[in-house]
């Protein structure tokens, strides 16, 4: 009979950083890219952000793919379907040797937390905080997709004192595949009372203006 068991192995994980964290800091941004995205590329939609006191983590997916037929595009992923418990469990374990790596090279008292999810890392992002060990002071989730709810994925009390974002185009194509996306919108309201919703005139990507205009105007919210 045929049984499946799991090894628990070591490998490496790649993320990259703009920025340099000094006593100057007093930012630091976990940004978390989408299905099928390289961190390299996606991390270029937030270098505007590194003004010398904020630092920009951006880290990638533990598996990759190649994208077409030719084997010349590649991606990565969070997670898959299959086998996706041991998946959560190993994205969830890097992200939180990640964040002591660099939270031991800062003071964390000192320093304000954003994590931000693009579509499959809004997910990823909210398991992440689900699970305990990190502090995040301002969670955006962008052009994320929650079917069952974003409840079942963090804990709504896990974002008492977290500012909540949720961040969308208008003509992101994924958005309007939803049947009822004011409904939609409405439920993740219900799960966090506090969210702050943003939609802006665009598709689905990360757009760098509207990501400055949302960072002036959370500055100014006392």
């Amino acid at each position: 009979m045929m049984q499946e068991k799991h090894l628990s192995v070591q490998r490496t994980a790649r993320y990259y950083t703009i920025g340099e964290l000094t006593d100057q800091t007093k930012n630091i941004w976990f940004c978390l890219h989408g299905f099928g995205q390289l961190a390299q590329y996606f991390g270029r939609k937030f270098t505007d952000l590194a003004d010398g006191e904020t630092v920009i983590v951006v880290p990638e997916g533990l598996s990759r793919m190649y994208l077409n037929n030719d084997y010349k595009r590649v991606g990565a992923s969070w997670l898959t379907r299959e086998d996706r418990d041991h998946e959560i469990s190993d994205f969830i374990g890097y992200l939180n040797e990640l964040y002591d790596n660099i939270m031991d090279r800062c003071d964390p008292e000192k320093v304000h937390i954003t994590v931000l999810g693009f579509s499959q890392g809004a997910a990823t992002a909210c398991r992440w905080l689900n699970a305990g060990h990190v502090r995040a002071d301002r969670l955006i989730l962008w052009a994320g997709y929650f079917p069952q709810s974003v409840s079942g994925m963090i804990q709504p009390e896990t974002l008492t004192n977290t500012e909540t974002h949720y961040v969308y185009g208008n003509q992101d194509e994924y958005i309007q595949e939803i049947p009822d996306i004011d409904g939609y919108l409405n439920r993740l309201k219900t799960d966090i009372p506090t969210l702050r919703i943003t939609a802006f005139d665009g598709e689905h990507r990360v757009e760098s203006e509207v990501l400055k205009q949302l960072v002036a105007i959370t500055q100014s919210i006392p």
